[in-house]
């Protein structure tokens, strides 16, 4: 399922500038144009195709990852376990460092990343499903593909 990269605001305070000019930064949601835009404001209309990106609550943590489908650079909130791409649709899973893990091969001894918590993964190589946990260090089986 697509997570949104903010909601929509329903009531937007009113715009004041902020006092020192600092400035933040967002990719449009319509061209992934980089913009830049005063802290405070609570959308950004993009120079180069007129989209309006909102802007993320103050305080929220984002994220970045490379699109597995067109590698376009995607933005999104932290925490978020998918995000879609808005260029080709492609939904990527949206994994923190902590929520991987490794495995080598059963079979071809390829380093295999997976998951954390899943049974098994298969071997994009050799098409080999190594099982994985606890229980499971030497218990493999082979698919037909």
């Amino acid at each position: 399922m697509p997570v949104p990269l903010a909601p929509y605001p329903t009531n937007p305070a009113p715009y004041s500038p902020p006092v020192n000019g600092a400035q933040s930064q967002l990719v449009c949601s319509g061209c992934r144009s980089l913009l830049m835009y005063p802290v405070g404001a609570t959308s950004v209309c993009c120079a180069v195709c007129n989209a309006v990106t909102a802007v993320p609550p103050p305080g929220t943590e984002m994220a970045q990852l490379v699109c597995g489908g067109c590698h376009t650079l995607l933005m999104y909130i932290r925490g978020a376990t998918s995000v879609q791409c808005s260029c080709c649709h492609t939904i990527n899973l949206a994994l923190e460092a902590n929520q991987v893990a490794h495995v080598n091969c059963g079979n071809c001894n390829m380093l295999l990343m997976y998951q954390y918590g899943a049974r098994s993964v298969k071997c994009a190589v050799c098409s080999f499903v190594t099982s994985v946990g606890a229980s499971a260090n030497i218990i493999e089986q082979k698919l037909s593909t």
